[in-house]
């Protein structure tokens, strides 16, 4: 996609395919955007693959974290769009992004936030000089629609990666298969894609798995049939309407929401191609099953950074830091709760002290209160963040860490970085870095 504010071929007026990103525009995103999210501290250690280690307390970075070049994109585009369209109403559906740092900040732009209502969002209010930003998971086919029918500026920060699941859906959908989408039904990426896999005339269907157990429950009803009733109950607002598990699981297509754990979206698709082969027969399975690999390719990076980080090193506990609603994020955590305690934050505010900690449980949903996490002596803390996560709040968590065994991180820095970076001159330079 261009990085026009429209989509090229839309066939919106030129005035509506206004370029945000000049480079006097992008000048000044850029000074904004780096004085809101950047560290000088991550950025130390993420480039010199170094870690911090003082009075007992040593921290340790994942090789891959935060910002990905899609977020980064959208953020870019909403504050160049707040530039570009200064005295317009501007809007966004939804949130930018999944972090609630990041979506203050835009709020603070003056940038409106539209909110859906029963899944839906008002858009009756909205006029032609209304600016209206897509963000990075996109949104549903319909709402696009509507917005081009009032003609109002769009935009689309819609990331790449979710782009092209679009694409394999939509060829799913002109091939006449149903879309069997590993995902979460409620989020909003997902809503979208499945918003592509039906045609304007019908006759094409989707239906959301979330889980292993959900996917093992579809693939007995392929070999063996079952309950319809029961099965549109169990999977109520995860298809599409009309869907007959009798009628529609006869040519499937497997795709995914880009952030989900790869290994356990190449397990559904294993799982669903063995429960076709079953049915149909081997030398059938191309007429019946189709696959495709749609993970996002920084999702990924992500979770095979920590991967790696907890296979290698040797530490104490895990620290994830992000939103609560974000998909990638959610799943660095899980990756951590399998090897070692592990605590979903949102900011270093959760660090209340080296007694407590409030994190979030997922199996909960709610957060939680922990006590005596941060072991006292000596001590590894892991840290990593997902996408969406910017790289001020693993600064900020990395000072809270150090404050509680009274260090000075920045003094833990090279006098001559700090002087590049503008830090204040280190006085107690006895603590190393390694």
């Amino acid at each position: 996609m261009s990085d026009d504010s429209q989509p090229q071929g839309n066939g919106l007026p030129p005035k509506k395919r206004m370029n945000l990103r000049t480079p006097e525009v992008m000048k000044l995103v850029q000074e904004q955007v780096e004085d809101h999210y950047r560290s000088p501290v991550v950025e130390y250690l993420h480039h010199t693959k170094k870690y911090l280690s003082a009075n007992g307390l040593t921290v340790k970075l994942a090789k891959v974290f935060g910002f990905c070049y899609g977020v980064e994109r959208a953020i870019n585009l909403a504050y160049a769009s707040a530039k570009v369209f200064a005295g317009h109403n501007i809007y966004l559906l939804g949130e930018i992004i999944h972090n609630p740092e990041v979506n203050d900040q835009i709020r603070d732009m003056g940038i409106k936030q539209l909110k859906e209502t029963r899944g839906v969002y008002d858009l009756d209010g909205l006029t032609e000089e209304d600016v209206v930003i897509v963000p990075a998971f996109g949104a549903e086919v319909k709402v696009l629609q509507r917005l081009k029918e009032i003609g109002c500026y769009q935009v689309d920060t819609t990331c790449g990666d979710v782009m092209s699941v679009w694409k394999r859906v939509r060829q799913y959908r002109n091939q006449g298969t149903t879309s069997i989408i590993h995902g979460k039904a409620w989020h909003e990426e997902t809503k979208a894609t499945v918003s592509q896999a039906i045609s304007e005339s019908g006759g094409t269907h989707y239906l959301v798995v979330f889980t292993l157990d959900e996917t093992d429950y579809v693939c007995d009803y392929i070999r063996k049939g079952g309950d319809k009733n029961a099965f549109l109950s169990k999977f109520e607002g995860a298809y599409s309407p009309g869907f007959d598990p009798d009628q529609h699981l006869v040519s499937v297509g497997v795709a995914n929401q880009t952030t989900m754990m790869k290994n356990e979206t190449e397990e559904v698709q294993r799982r669903f191609e063995k429960a076709m082969a079953d049915r149909f027969g081997p030398e059938n399975l191309d007429k019946h099953f189709r696959k495709a690999d749609t993970i996002c390719g920084a999702t990924q990076e992500r979770q095979d950074a920590l991967s790696e980080m907890l296979g290698v090193e040797k530490m104490n506990l895990l620290l994830v830091v992000g939103g609560y609603n974000s998909s990638n994020t959610s799943h660095l955590a899980e990756m951590g709760e399998a090897m070692l305690p592990t605590y979903f934050i949102k900011n270093s505010e959760k660090l209340i002290s080296a007694k407590e900690i409030s994190h979030y449980d997922q199996h909960r949903q709610q957060e939680v209160i922990s006590h005596d996490w941060l072991p006292e002596g000596n001590v590894v803390v892991g840290i990593t963040a997902g996408a969406s996560c910017p790289n001020n709040l693993l600064e900020e968590t990395i000072h809270r860490l150090y404050e509680f065994r009274g260090v000075n991180v920045e003094k833990l820095l090279p006098a001559d970085y700090r002087e590049i970076v503008g830090l204040a001159p280190a006085i107690d330079t006895s603590a190393a870095h390694h």
